[in-house]
């Protein structure tokens, strides 16, 4: 027996229909590249997003057709997100700070029909167009008094007029929920990037997911800054799960120095923020130096990489922020944890809530985790055993976009983490496990390595990566960027360690470095690291 219920498909363009209908007048705020603010609501926004659909049908773009953009976070690009995958096409983000000739690939493999891109990015669209023989038609996110003349590219226009033709009265087509949304690209450090390619029912499941108490908490009631960028797994879904809350949105555009952050979150009195920890170490720097304090911001939830426990420490204690350790994966839409405190942890002693803010957190309803051997055999959640880290769930991928065949294994997805899960279901990530460090049979945490050196006062960023050893087949190290004035030593540093983790798991040295490369996505490069800036290294005594 089937239930009499109605069989409404989940749309992306639902949440904006809801969004104009129940929040219509709620502020949607936006740093433009042209260096004003600009404003409008949930009203203007499902409109002009109405027009961008209305603009795509003139160009007689096919259902599934791929609509590329190259563009910060901003109003514009937020159209595009609704025009673009309500219409029935699919909305391909891409990461400009990859190399041209990655992003080259990535457009040709994708197939894209339409480019849209801020003027920012003119440079990387000069340098590609002529290598993307599918991309017709070719869209500058701006009015056309900012055109640029002689600009070489075929097709050019200046995104106004293309969506000022054309009527805001647009009826959304109903389809199949499971019909393509969008796309996004891994970063690619290793071989070419694959593609995750999202369905308009995971989108909007997952956007009920971020939105949950325990996740990122929004409610009508917040003004929410996505620093974490729109080319980067769809912002962390903030842009669907804004419509749908209706909370205020705020969107910072290309300026992400502390100054111009901190400047918008007291202006528009921010609420809550989601960004990675390299951003937010900017911000706290710029905060801490000019004696000031956060007046409306109550929560910021960190990923994309380990949150350094200093920097949770320093929102909380300093600043009254509460920090919301996240993880999650491109493959995984993106959300997987978040580190949010149950009723029994609230009047436990602060080193204890301490330790389990530190882990990635619990698994949100929708996504299912596990950790395995190397046989497959599945670990005991007791905080201890440790594992290849497995996850499945109507937000997490299949198989790639033009794949080969599916990754996962027995209907499971690999993360290549390796993780422990304590008996109340909160996940730590120990290391991935390429970067996991083994030690006469024994596994070392670089994460570990790396948040106790961030803790030290004089530390701005560190990287832990395991060196060849001829009786423990490897040991580690620690890179380190000392911040701007800081003093210290490598024998300062090796002893800050003493007492905070075993004697064994201690780095062997430590090496200054004048920067740590990062990914397009603000990942630590350790292949680089190792493999460019120490390939001539060699551990002291060998």
């Amino acid at each position: 027996m089937l239930g009499l219920m109605q069989r409404q498909p989940l749309s992306i363009s639902s949440l904006l229909v809801f969004a104009e209908r129940h929040h219509g007048d709620a502020q949607i705020v936006s740093r433009r590249v042209e260096g004003d603010i600009h404003r409008y609501d949930y009203r203007a926004l499902a409109a002009r997003a109405r027009r961008v659909a209305r603009a795509l049908d003139a160009w007689k773009l096919e259902p599934s057709d791929r609509v590329a953009t190259l563009a910060w976070n901003g109003y514009r690009h937020l159209e595009l997100y609704f025009g673009v995958s309500g219409s029935q096409r699919v909305l391909h983000t891409i990461n400009p700070r990859l190399h041209p000739d990655q992003t080259t690939w990535i457009v040709n493999h994708a197939e894209d029909r339409v480019l849209c891109f801020d003027m920012t990015f003119l440079p990387i669209v000069q340098a590609i167009h002529a290598k993307c023989p599918t991309v017709r038609r070719w869209v500058a996110l701006c009015a056309s008094d900012r055109l640029p003349a002689g600009s070489g590219i075929p097709n050019l226009v200046a995104y106004e007029d293309w969506i000022v033709a054309q009527s805001d009265r647009y009826d959304w087509p109903v389809f199949d929920e499971n019909t393509a949304s969008s796309m996004c690209y891994t970063s690619g450090t290793t071989g070419h990037p694959k593609a995750a390619l999202y369905s308009h029912r995971s989108s909007v499941l997952h956007a009920y997911g971020a939105a949950l108490p325990d996740a990122m908490n929004l409610s009508a009631r917040d003004a929410v800054l996505p620093v974490v960028p729109m080319f980067h797994v769809n912002a962390w879904g903030i842009p669907y799960s804004a419509p749908l809350t209706g909370c205020k949105l705020v969107f910072p555009g290309p300026a992400l120095d502390g100054k111009s952050l901190y400047e918008l979150i007291e202006a528009e009195g921010v609420t809550f923020a989601a960004g990675v920890p390299t951003v937010w170490q900017m911000l706290l720097t710029h905060v801490k130096t000019g004696g000031l304090k956060f007046h409306a911001l109550k929560r910021t939830m960190i990923g994309g990489s380990a949150c350094p426990p200093a920097m949770i420490h320093s929102f909380q204690d300093d600043y009254g922020v509460d920090v919301l350790h996240a993880w999650g994966m491109t493959e995984m839409s993106p959300l997987g944890t978040v580190c949010s405190l149950k009723n029994k942890h609230l009047d436990m002693p602060g080193d204890t809530q301490m330790a389990i803010r530190l882990k990635q957190g619990r698994a949100i309803y929708g996504v299912d985790m596990k950790i395995v051997d190397g046989e497959g055999r599945e670990q005991p959640w007791d905080g201890k055993s440790y594992g290849d880290l497995l996850v499945r769930g109507p937000w997490i991928v299949d198989r790639y976009y033009k794949g080969a065949g599916s990754p996962l294994v027995d209907g499971w997805f690999p993360t290549g983490d390796v993780a422990t899960i304590d008996a109340d279901g909160y996940m730590q990530i120990i290391d991935r496990s390429k970067d996991v460090i083994k030690s006469g049979g024994e596994w070392i945490s670089s994460i570990d390595i790396e948040n106790i050196a961030m803790g030290h006062p004089a530390v701005a960023m560190a990287a832990c990566i395991g060196m060849p050893h001829p009786k423990w087949d490897e040991r580690p190290i620690v890179a380190v960027v000392k911040k701007p004035g800081a003093e210290v030593t490598r024998e300062d540093l090796l002893k800050f360690y003493e007492g905070k983790i075993a004697k064994w798991q201690i780095p062997d040295d430590v090496v200054f470095v004048e920067a740590i490369p990062l990914g397009a996505t603000g990942k630590m490069l350790k292949t680089r690291l190792r493999g460019e800036q120490l390939k001539d290294y060699r551990l002291p005594g060998l």
